[in-house]
C-alpha cells in the first residue's frame, strides 16, 4: 500500500515512520502547503515525491491511501480531495472541527464507495481491545476518564484558536469522549459545565453523561490543570485501571473482588498506530469502505456530543 502523508507536523511524522516501517507498505509521497518542510519529511520517510499542495498529493497516481494530519479545521478539504480521486483516507481524531463537516465527510465516502476511517489510535491499543471484550467485567457501570494540562494561553496557538479548532474538548476531551462510546455506547443525556479561554474556545469541561439504567460517564478535560490522564473503567464483576496516558495504556489493572489483581503488559512492539495502519490496509484488500473496529457511526456520535457539549458551554 502506497500512502500519501498530508501535513508534516508531529503526528504525520509519528504515524509516517510506522508506516515506512510496516510489511507491505511504504510512504509515496507527502504534502504540505510548504514544499519545503514535504521535502524535509519526504527524505525522513525516503518518499519519492514531494508536493506543495493537498490536492496535488491526493491527486497522486503514486498514491492509494492518504492519512490526513493537518489541523481539525482542514480537515474536510484534505479527505474530500482524496474521496474524489479513490484513495482510502486515515483520517485524525477528530473527523473535523464541526459535526456538519464530519457528516459531510462520512457523505462523500459513502457515496463514492471509498474506506474512510477516523484515526483514533486509542481503539487499536490491545490492552483497550482487551478491556472492550473480557465479558468478566459482567456489566459496565461507569467510565471515569481525564485528559488535561496546562497550556499557556497563546492566541495563535492551535489549542486556542477557534479558526483552527482550538479547545480542549476537540483536541483532548475527544479521547474520554470515545473511551466512553466504545464501552457503554451513545449517551442519553449530558450535563456539562466548565469555562472559556479569551478567545472564546472551551479551555475546561466536566460531562457526566447518563445512560439508560443510572450507567454513567464521568470525563474530564482542561487546557487550564494537569490532569492525572488516568481512566477507570467499573462493571458489576471487575474494574480496570488504566494509568495514564489511559489513551495510549502500556499497563492496565484488573481487579475482582476475592482474586489477586491482574497486571497486564503491552507488547513493547505493539502501539495502536500499527494497528490503525494495518486496518486500513486489510479493509482496502477485503473490499470494504468502513472499519469494524473503528466505525463511522461511532466518531460521527462522539462529534455530537462534543459539539453539544461546546454549545452548552457557549464556546467559540
Amino acid at each position: 500500500m502506497r500512502w500519501g502523508i498530508a501535513a508534516t507536523g508531529g503526528i504525520a511524522q509519528t504515524v509516517g515512520r510506522v508506516i515506512a516501517a510496516e510489511p507491505g507498505m511504504r510512504v509515496s509521497a507527502v504534502g504540505s502547503r510548504s514544499k519545503q518542510r514535504a521535502a524535509v519529511l519526504a527524505q525522513e520517510l525516503e518518499a519519492e515525491l514531494v508536493f506543495g499542495s493537498y490536492a496535488e498529493l491526493c491527486a497522486a497516481d503514486e498514491v492509494d491511501a492518504v492519512f490526513v494530519a493537518t489541523p481539525h479545521a482542514q480537515h474536510l478539504e484534505v479527505a474530500a480531495a482524496a474521496i474524489a480521486h479513490g484513495k482510502a483516507v486515515l483520517c485524525e481524531k477528530p473527523l473535523t472541527a464541526r459535526l456538519d463537516e464530519a457528516e459531510r465527510m462520512v457523505a462523500l465516502a459513502r457515496e463514492a464507495g471509498v474506506f474512510l476511517m477516523e484515526a483514533m489510535w486509542m481503539r487499536f491499543n490491545p490492552l483497550i481491545q482487551k478491556i472492550a471484550a473480557d465479558e468478566r467485567f459482567g456489566e459496565i457501570r461507569g467510565v471515569q476518564a481525564a485528559f488535561g494540562f496546562p497550556q499557556p494561553y497563546d492566541p495563535a496557538h492551535r489549542l486556542w484558536d477557534p479558526a483552527l479548532g482550538g479547545g480542549a474538548l476537540l483536541d483532548l476531551g475527544v479521547y474520554p469522549f470515545a473511551l466512553a462510546q466504545l464501552l457503554l455506547g451513545t449517551p442519553e443525556d449530558m450535563h456539562v459545565t466548565g469555562s472559556l479561554g479569551p478567545s472564546g474556545v472551551d479551555a475546561e469541561a466536566g460531562v457526566l453523561l447518563a445512560y439508560g439504567g443510572g450507567r454513567r460517564a464521568l470525563l474530564d478535560t482542561s487546557l487550564l490543570s494537569p490532569h492525572p490522564n488516568s481512566a477507570t473503567v467499573i462493571g458489576t464483576e471487575m474494574r480496570a485501571d488504566i494509568p495514564a496516558a489511559f489513551w495510549a495504556p502500556r499497563r492496565i489493572v484488573l481487579t475482582r473482588p476475592g482474586a489477586e489483581p491482574e497486571e497486564h503488559v503491552l507488547d513493547p512492539e505493539e502501539n495502536g498506530y500499527r494497528g490503525e495502519v494495518r486496518e486500513v490496509a486489510r479493509a482496502v484488500a477485503e473490499g470494504r469502505t468502513e472499519s469494524a473496529v473503528m466505525p463511522l457511526d461511532d466518531s460521527l456520535a462522539v462529534m455530537r456530543q462534543l459539539e453539544e457539549a461546546r454549545r452548552r458551554l457557549g464556546a467559540r
